[in-house]
């Protein structure tokens, strides 16, 4: 017959084993479920551009942040940049110059199919000088002549390992994405962008790719980035690498880009620093 004190130790033992039981579990499930749902970035870079657009000629600061789901299929952040350097804009109602920084915040989502195929819908809210132009801020207006928000459709696929084709249509919004009509109307462009990318080289952690991008519409001859057509608007190379620091590498990216279309030559640095 076993005592109390014999049942009392017993039942320390087992839930001392319990204990270390599901503390080992739980120690396991920690190790090997290394799954991230949230992460951020943040980038400086001397100047922002994008698909042949010298958005921004100064230096600005641009973070991200997104949701990726566990099967890294979906994607869905916000991007979101500043300058340290200001442009001028003329006021409407004093005409006169008034200094404007870059500010954009801008929605995102993604769906990757596979490895090579994937989906994206933006919503570009880039509301640089709004205010300083005498206007009123509506940051969810996507009226297509207040200028600073709209929406597009991305398509992008891997033909290769090191070549990728990607496709950008302009469905909402406008910010000038559209003709104006003898007879005063507006006509939607529907602006497509298409690229191509191919990697030409590699070596250790260093690489260099080269793109051509262009830009036409079905609807109009004027497009959302040319005036009378469509036409080749960016070309150029990158080259990425990582830098050492310590034990730590930095990312960089040196773009060389042309716009033929605007006779615009320029030459882009971005840092990654997480």
């Amino acid at each position: 017959m076993k005592t109390k004190t014999t049942l009392k130790n017993s039942n320390f033992r087992t839930a001392l084993f319990c204990f270390a039981f599901c503390l080992g579990i739980a120690t396991a499930s920690a190790q090997e479920d290394t799954y991230k749902a949230f992460s951020a970035s943040g980038h400086l870079k001397n100047m922002h551009t994008w698909h042949g657009f010298v958005v921004h000629p100064g230096a600005i600061f641009a973070t991200s942040l997104e949701y990726n789901s566990r099967n890294k299929k979906f994607t869905a952040g916000v991007w979101g940049g500043a300058s340290f350097t200001s442009v001028d804009v003329v006021n409407k109602n004093t005409g006169l110059n008034v200094s404007a920084n870059y500010k954009e915040f801008s929605i995102y989502t993604k769906y990757r199919f596979s490895d090579k195929f994937f989906i994206e819908a933006v919503t570009h809210n880039n509301y640089t000088g709004v205010e300083e132009r005498g206007d009123k801020l509506h940051y969810w207006s996507y009226d297509k002549t207040q200028g600073y928000n709209f929406v597009d459709i991305n398509f992008g696929y891997n033909i290769t390992p090191n070549t990728s084709l990607y496709l950008a249509t302009i469905i909402g919004g406008g910010s000038g994405d559209y003709e104006v009509q003898a007879d005063g109307s507006l006509e939607n462009s529907w602006t497509q962008y298409f690229e191509v990318k191919s990697k030409v080289w590699e070596k250790d952690d260093a690489s260099l790719s080269v793109f051509a991008g262009g830009a036409w519409s079905l609807v109009t001859d004027k497009t959302f980035y040319t005036e009378s057509a469509g036409n080749i608007i960016n070309v150029g190379a990158a080259f990425n690498r990582n830098i050492s620091i310590g034990t730590y590498k930095l990312p960089v990216e040196v773009m060389a880009m042309w716009n033929p279309e605007k006779e615009v030559t320029v030459l882009q640095l971005d840092i990654t620093l997480f």
